[in-house]
């Protein structure tokens, strides 16, 4: 499960393995091995890529299937129109 949500993060934020890996200070070589599940990162590797990603853990590991946005900060107003994108997506 790590390596599939792993690799669809990375491509749905328009990133190749080298820039990903620049961003977390490891090689290319380790990203491909995590996404072809040759290997595991470290558990300080993996919160450095939920953090990375803003996402959980347990979404990466597959003990939770539900991905959540970090709106910390943002206003009432914020919210509503980011909730509002979400509904007129969710609609198509």
């Amino acid at each position: 499960m790590f390596s599939e949500r792993v690799k669809a993060l990375r491509v749905s934020r328009c990133m190749n393995q080298v820039e990903f890996a620049k961003k977390l200070g490891v090689t290319k070589q380790s990203v491909s091995n995590w996404e072809n599940n040759n290997i595991q990162p470290s558990i300080d590797m993996l919160i450095k890529i939920a953090n990375t990603f803003s996402i959980s853990s347990d979404y990466l590991l597959g003990l939770d299937d539900k991905q959540r946005l970090d709106v910390t900060g943002l206003s009432d107003l914020q919210l509503f129109h980011i909730q509002s994108l979400i509904d007129d997506i969710v609609k198509k």
